[in-house]
């Protein structure tokens, strides 16, 4: 189980290897959430989101012998990067498993980073068991998304950036909005947040009809998504929460919040006019969640973790037709 303690040894192992994200304002922004954002761009880290810090969180806590031989992941496209990329500046091999409708850019980019990719149909096959076979077969590591400690410990280190950089602006009591999938970004901030700003709430954001967290939460129970596909924000679609990851998000979240994907679409156009950054659907529901769900949130102050920026060229042209 991750813990404040794996977090922080994560953060070492990172140091020098993972970017450290600033917290970014617009006073625009601020006008429309009726209150202070603060806009945590991880679509600045290595491989255009968060998920680099969890995947070299894994990989570099492996011991010589299984990392030698190699790392597989299953992705529907940041997780594969980041794994792809992390594996490659430790000189090793890796196979990512990735749904055949995903973005193409983050198909290429991913074979770009040097993994052999291999495609399988996400309606009608589990990525599950077609990592765990290969795994057994070639004798790689699986890296799971989210449900995997070192992973989590990774990604908490956002959560350790996000209170001392809170505390620097004077901001000490707010919600802390995160994209969730399977809840490893979340779970691993929560954990940060608990032990070094505890006035700060993590909040589940997720892509409407795909609010499996925000429904599990609300009943206190595992809640499934009744489809695995059809939402731009493709980064974040996953069947439920993780086993590891809820618990973690059942004791230390608020509740969940959910948006349409226009909203998202909207919010991109925003990031890009105010901040001058680039995100992807699934990276700009926390930021469409301060902005047009300003009545669910409390506090003078929000903070928003902007979770990646791989888009594809159509989807980024559309979402700036907002400006228009």
């Amino acid at each position: 189980m991750s813990s404040i303690e794996m977090i922080e040894a994560a953060a070492a192992r990172l140091r020098g290897h993972a970017r450290e994200t600033p917290l970014l304002s617009s006073p625009f922004l601020d006008d429309i959430a009726e209150r202070r954002v603060l806009v945590k761009p991880e679509c600045l880290q290595h491989t255009g989101s968060f998920k680099f810090r969890g995947a070299w969180s894994a990989i570099s806590a492996l011991d010589e012998t299984a990392r030698k031989r190699g790392v597989i992941a299953y992705s529907s496209g940041n997780h594969a990067q980041g794994v792809a990329y992390a594996a490659a500046r430790h000189g090793i091999s890796s196979v990512i498993i990735m749904p055949s409708d995903a973005p193409q850019l983050k198909i290429e980019n991913t074979r770009a980073l040097g993994a052999e990719v291999v495609l399988y149909d996400r309606a009608n096959e589990s990525r599950e068991e077609i990592g765990e076979a290969l795994a057994d077969q070639r004798g790689l590591t699986l890296i799971r998304p989210y449900d995997e400690p070192q992973v989590i410990a990774g990604q908490g280190t956002t959560g350790l950036e996000i209170a001392r950089q809170a505390r620097e602006l004077g901001v000490t009591k707010a919600d802390v909005l995160v994209c969730c999938g399977g809840g490893g970004l979340t779970s691993g901030i929560a954990l940060a947040l608990e032990h070094h700003a505890p006035g700060l709430r993590p909040r589940p954001c997720e892509p409407e009809g795909f609010d499996d967290v925000k429904r599990s939460l609300a009943s206190g129970t595992i809640q499934n998504n009744n489809a695995s596909s059809g939402n731009i924000c493709d980064a974040i679609l996953t069947p439920q929460p993780g086993r590891i990851t809820f618990p973690i998000l059942q004791r230390l979240c608020g509740p969940g919040l959910s948006v349409s994907e226009q909203e998202a679409l909207h919010s991109m156009a925003l990031a890009s006019l105010r901040l001058k950054i680039v995100l992807e659907p699934g990276g700009a529901v926390s930021l469409a969640s301060a902005l047009f769900r300003k009545d669910q949130i409390e506090g003078e102050a929000v903070i928003v973790v902007a979770s990646g920026g791989n888009v594809d060229p159509q989807i980024f042209k559309d979402a700036l037709e907002f400006l228009t």
